[in-house]
């Protein structure tokens, strides 16, 4: 959550780029005007370079998200290190979500060098397939503030929670007055 007694949150997609849901996500934030981050997996924006275009193109911001995407917990240091540094070579940014947002303070301390880590404090948790629509949209108001940094996911398997959510939840931030932030 950022420090702001503004009425200023942040849209946040992690994972991705996926052929199916990337293009969707792009046609409702248009639809709202709406601008987002992305944070990227690198082996995804290898296989989709036209996506990551798709995404910049259409005035949202990207960040490096790991290449393989890795739990920091369980991943030995320099090769979370090195795996992030090869994302790099696919994803042209400043800023960094880990995954799962597990990173230790060793990983911290590197990657503070080159990036602004960026977490989050409201979870839609729509790629948990056994919850519904609703619940996500819940998650997501029920505890948004000035401020608030909210992850929803650029993947499959939170398809059908944001086809049946989404655009409801944006247009309930908007109601409420909300103002939509890419600066970091």
């Amino acid at each position: 959550k950022k420090n702001t007694d503004q009425k200023k949150i942040w849209i946040t997609f992690d994972d991705g780029p996926d052929e199916k849901v990337t293009p969707y996500l792009i046609d409702v934030l248009e639809k709202f005007d709406i601008k987002a981050t992305f944070f990227i997996i690198g082996n995804q924006a290898k296989k989709y370079p036209e996506l990551v275009k798709l995404i910049i193109n259409n005035g949202h911001k990207i960040g490096n998200h790991s290449f393989s995407h890795l739990n920091g917990f369980s991943t030995n240091n320099n090769k979370y290190l090195e795996d992030v540094e090869q994302a790099k070579k696919y994803i042209d940014s400043d800023i960094f979500r880990p995954p799962y947002g597990k990173i230790t303070p060793f990983q911290i301390k590197n990657l503070k060098k080159n990036f602004k880590i960026i977490m989050w404090d409201i979870m839609s948790w729509d790629f948990k397939e056994n919850i519904s629509s609703n619940k996500v949209y819940k998650n997501v108001i029920n505890n948004v503030e000035n401020g608030s940094i909210i992850l929803f996911h650029n993947n499959l398997k939170s398809y059908n929670n944001l086809k049946n959510s989404l655009e409801i939840i944006l247009e309930k931030l908007k109601d409420k007055g909300y103002q939509f932030s890419t600066t970091w």
